[in-house]
């Protein structure tokens, strides 16, 4: 009985987070464009599944991915291997990253704007090869990424001027990337730090910092996704230059 008032309060606090979208939505349709809602039985059905979604993705958040990362980060920690802790930073960013559904979405887009641009073959293999090489490239850079923010961590260096040598870095070399990568590198960093990606590399940074004598879990533990968003841009604008 208590997990179900819990579910039902989690799908209330759902549903409210949606409150302003519905509200916007209604306000253009009925007001500005006077017009009725179209479907408007679909589209209730619709928002109580995305209701239901959020309500059971908070929960699994809860009951399984935060958990399973603070978890690892501390037993690893306590291991005192860096090389197995970084073999793990690396491929939870890497993993999490390949995995995320949005990247898959904006890689392909790309490949097909990049077709009919000129810039690849007008083919499926052609299209498929860029697409992946984008997603790997990615996905790379996020492993890159959590391993750097990883040993920030544990080195206690300052935060702020990684991420602003990062973004000197992406500056520097925006201006020798091609035009056509550039929206599409910049687009990159804000895909990774999605739906599957966050959880799991908030719960490694916090779960470190807390097994590490000296750091401060809310100074040194957050952070990560930051170095998530910006490796991306500088991996996708030096792929755009080789290709």
């Amino acid at each position: 009985m208590p997990a179900l008032l819990n579910f039902i309060r989690a799908f209330f606090s759902s549903f409210k987070n949606l409150l302003p979208i519905i509200l916007v939505v209604a306000f253009f349709q009925l007001v500005v464009l006077d017009q009725p809602m179209p479907q408007l039985a679909s589209m209730l059905i619709g928002l109580l599944l995305v209701a239901m979604g959020l309500t059971l993705f908070v929960f699994g958040l809860n009951l399984g991915l935060f958990p399973i990362g603070e978890t690892l980060a501390k037993a690893l920690a306590r291991k005192g291997s860096l090389f197995w802790l970084f073999t793990f930073a690396f491929l939870l960013g890497f993993g999490t990253t390949i995995a995320e559904p949005a990247l898959t979405a904006i890689a392909s887009k790309a490949a097909s704007v990049a077709a009919a641009a000129g810039d690849v073959a007008d083919n499926t293999q052609a299209k498929s090869s860029y697409a992946w090489g984008l997603r790997l490239t990615v996905a790379l850079s996020v492993g890159v990424a959590i391993v750097l923010g990883v040993l920030r961590i544990i080195k206690g260096w300052p935060i702020h001027l990684m991420i602003i040598g990062g973004y000197v870095a992406v500056i520097v070399l925006t201006f020798f990337a091609p035009k056509s990568i550039i929206g599409i590198a910049y687009d990159s960093g804000a895909v990774t730090t999605s739906t599957i990606t966050v959880p799991l590399v908030t719960a490694l940074g916090v779960g470190l910092a807390s097994s590490i004598k000296g750091r401060n879990p809310m100074l040194d533990g957050f952070g990560l996704i930051a170095f998530a968003s910006l490796t991306p841009m500088i991996f996708v604008l030096i792929f755009g230059m080789l290709r």
